[in-house]
């Protein structure tokens, strides 16, 4: 009995993670140097050299992944004629968690008047079990830029990994000046594989990402782009100065050789390391 009830509060009472990073810009004597910085729990920013006057900051989140109850909140901003890039050490892990448990991941993006955000984390990987739920929203001034992607994986194929239950929930809106330039939402329930398997959805897609592109040059992009994405893949302009990329691939790697090119050609400069590696 003494042990039915220590095995309950052990289930009930889990270590959570809890993390905050905020983060903004401003002009420096070279380019874009850190502003106003925050960070606290088990979110943390590191700045390598960018080799050009951006800033870039790289997200470590010390807890080695996301599970259930975990609460992050992240919020960055370019302020105006700065120019800001941000990326993960490495892939996202959301792990399986209990069914009442969900882990909470919040982003904010602001780009100020002339300013520019690259927003390149890496993939997420779901789990098995996993409940999981996103949020991101980005504000623009009229003449900011931001390059977006969010690439997702449902789970390590070479591990021969099923996810056969999972919650899922993702939403993205990006606002310039108050007015929705996109809004997306992505809601997986139960079983992700076999969602994914039939034609209409994913054909055998393990993997998949999103892209969006807000610049005056986004329309000259769109016929290179076109050519060089995969069969599963696809670019259309949105608004006058909207790119959007969605491309599904059979796993990560695939994936990736399929995006970095991408990712490349729209980058104000080379990719952060992080990706290379």
């Amino acid at each position: 009995m003494l042990t039915e009830i220590a095995d309950q509060q052990a289930e009930a009472v889990q270590p959570r993670a809890r993390g905050v990073a905020r983060l903004t810009s401003k002009v420096g004597p070279r380019g874009s140097v850190i502003g106003d910085l925050h960070q606290a729990g088990s979110a943390k920013l590191v700045f390598p050299r960018s080799g050009d006057d951006s800033l870039q900051a790289v997200l470590v989140n010390t807890a080695g992944g996301i599970t259930g109850g975990d609460r992050f909140d992240m919020s960055f901003e370019a302020v105006a004629n700065t120019s800001l890039t941000l990326t993960t050490q490495a892939a996202e892990r959301a792990y399986g968690a209990q069914a009442n448990e969900t882990g909470q991941l919040t982003t904010t993006l602001k780009i100020g008047a002339g300013a520019r955000l690259q927003w390149l984390p890496q993939e997420t990987i779901l789990f098995d079990q996993s409940r999981y739920c996103r949020t991101l929203r980005a504000d623009l001034a009229a003449d900011g830029q931001l390059l977006f992607v969010e690439p997702l994986v449902f789970g390590r194929t070479a591990m021969g990994e099923t996810l056969s239950d999972i919650a899922f929930n993702d939403r993205v809106e990006i606002y310039r000046d108050g007015v929705p330039l996109f809004c997306d939402a992505v809601t997986l329930n139960g079983d992700a594989l076999a969602h994914f398997a039939r034609a209409a959805t994913g054909n055998g897609a393990r993997a998949m990402a999103s892209v969006v592109y807000v610049a005056p040059e986004a329309p000259t992009h769109l016929a290179n782009i076109r050519n060089a994405l995969p069969v599963a893949a696809g670019a259309t302009l949105i608004g006058r100065d909207v790119l959007h990329i969605r491309i599904l691939a059979p796993d990560s790697f695939d994936l990736r050789t399929a995006l970095i090119p991408v990712l490349e050609t729209l980058s104000a400069a080379s990719l952060p390391k992080a990706w290379m590696i």
